[in-house]
């Protein structure tokens, strides 16, 4: 398989990062990445999350890719310089940095965009005092700042930063805050393999948390860092579908991200590894790769996939075959079975939501019962697909989910929230980001409230294909307005989830007809030979 894959996905987002720039000398956001806030000033801050984007940049500069136009430019060199400088001159006296709220001091923003700047500090040679010292201050913030949830791909990016940095400066002052982020990243590794991620376990934010911990192992060396990388592969290969996609909604936070570098640098000395990377570049080939190309986000992956066109390793075993058989993550509550040319992919953690690929196809994404219901005036939603503890049974050749719907999280900005989140972070916010930060995380990510409707899902193996039938009940079908299962649905607030991929093209099915049909206490059942 063509690493050059990886090369073109990435080269065809540098244009749109180019003008995500402000690349105007004498401009006072010169370097900022932020176009929201230099050019549309529809934003009273910029995000210090955009200065990531400077390591594409540099990796373009120095990287003699294939029809790479970028290649040697000395113009990106000097906006690569100034992106890290606004970086500095934006940030807070203690390092920090925003990212959706004023005051916010955001550890993803501030570790994803300092890791950026070392790199391609390095990356391009450059030798200039105010952006170290910028990178010692992030830094000593950064090494003793403890951020609410519990997100490994974030902690395993300050460990990767703290020893970038202590090998680039010769300082030995964040040993002590680099070994216990790197416990704390190992003590959050499940025994299955994958790392918690808010709820659980999320394949897509797995791989940038492999990308990271895999190149701590190349600066130092560590048996225990070994072993785990190892399980963590073995962990991912699982959930590389048959078609080269990853991921999806039956995960814990809904992503398909695939950071592909970690596996180059494993695949050095654990070729399996190299096997997952050859089929993700076949789903690239054939255009079943997410877009991430949106203003917040197009950079994580853009350098990643840089990454491993550099790095990748070209002696690669042959592809093994397709496993067979029944993999039951029961921590994580994801089921994958395969069996004939069949594979399902089952959250019971989330109703049932799940993903079924004969042969190398997509045959179904079903995120479960989603209902529009007006009550008091307003319509909200009801859904099956939020994270819970449902009631479930698995046997050989059946399965079985039931429990209640929950309320989806859909609360707006409103112009009024807008001024009071301002004013409570421009006076005690500011002292207290991580409470505000908590808060935020309920309102919008974690926990569920139920709603008076009642759902079973069953999945039964059937004459060499899956019978699915599902029932929902209530009490009363009273101002329910629309009923339907989608493919793609999500309900939390989740920075990398919600993008396009091509297998989300499935038709919405619509039940609503049915539903207009039923007395109060009356069962919709559904039943689908897939």
């Amino acid at each position: 398989m063509s690493k050059n894959i990886f090369a073109r996905e990435a080269l065809a987002q540098i244009p749109k990062l180019l003008t995500l720039l402000d690349r105007n000398p004498h401009s006072p956001t010169y370097g900022c990445f932020d176009r929201n806030f230099w050019q549309y000033k529809i934003i009273d801050f910029p995000s210090g999350m955009a200065q990531e984007f400077v390591w594409p940049l540099a990796l373009v500069y120095n990287t003699p890719l294939p029809d790479n136009p970028f290649y040697q430019q000395p113009a990106l060199r000097d906006w690569v310089e100034a992106g890290i400088l606004y970086a500095a001159s934006s940030a807070h006296p203690d390092g920090s940095c925003d990212d959706y709220f004023p005051f916010e001091r955001a550890g993803g923003a501030a570790a994803f965009s300092l890791l950026a700047c070392i790199e391609s500090y390095q990356e391009l040679g450059l030798n200039n005092f105010t952006a170290l010292k910028f990178f010692e201050k992030r830094a000593d913030w950064l090494a003793h700042h403890n951020e609410s949830g519990r997100l490994t791909n974030h902690q395993a990016l300050i460990v990767l930063c703290l020893d970038l940095l202590s090998n680039l400066l010769q300082l030995t002052k964040w040993d002590k805050a680099r070994v216990q982020r790197l416990e704390r990243v190992l003590s959050w590794q499940n025994p299955e393999g994958w790392f918690i991620e808010y709820e659980g376990c999320d394949p897509g934010y797995h791989t940038l948390t492999i990308s990271c911990l895999a190149r701590i192992y190349q600066l130092r060396p560590d048996p225990r860092l070994k072993e785990a990388l190892i399980k963590a592969v073995e962990l991912a290969a699982e959930f590389v579908h048959p078609d080269g996609s990853y991921g999806g909604e039956y995960t814990s936070r809904n992503t398909y991200n695939f950071f592909p570098h970690g596996f180059e640098l494993v695949g050095e000395w654990f070729p399996e590894a190299l096997q997952i990377n050859d089929r993700i570049l076949a789903g690239l080939e054939k255009g079943l790769g997410s877009c991430y190309a949106d203003d917040h986000i197009i950079g994580h992956h853009t350098w990643n996939y840089l990454l491993a066109w550099r790095d990748f390793v070209e002696n690669r075993p042959p592809l093994a075959p397709r496993p067979q058989g029944r993999v039951w993550l029961k921590e994580a509550k994801i089921l994958i079975d395969r069996r004939q040319d069949t594979e399902l992919y089952l959250a019971l953690n989330k109703g049932g939501v799940f993903k079924l690929f004969r042969g190398n196809e997509l045959v179904v994404s079903d995120t479960q019962f989603s209902l529009q219901v007006k009550a008091g005036g307003k319509v909200k939603n009801a859904i099956a697909h939020l994270v819970d503890s449902y009631s479930v049974k698995i046997g050989d050749n059946q399965i079985s989910i039931e429990g209640n719907l929950g309320w989806a999280k859909q609360k707006q900005m409103t112009t009024l929230n807008l001024m009071i989140l301002r004013v409570v972070m421009f006076t005690l916010g500011r002292f207290f980001p991580n409470l505000i930060r908590k808060i935020l995380q309920k309102v919008l990510i974690t926990g569920k409230k139920d709603a008076p409707f009642q759902f079973r899902r069953s999945l039964e193996w059937h004459e060499g294909q899956w019978l699915v039938r599902d029932e929902l009940k209530a009490k009363s079908w009273q101002g329910v307005v629309q009923v339907g299962i989608g493919g793609d649905q999500t309900s939390i607030y989740v920075v990398m989830s919600r993008t396009f991929q091509n297998g989300q093209l499935q038709p919405w099915l619509d039940l609503t007809s049915d539903v207009k049909k039923l007395n109060n206490y009356d069962a919709l059942k559904l039943e689908r030979n897939i």
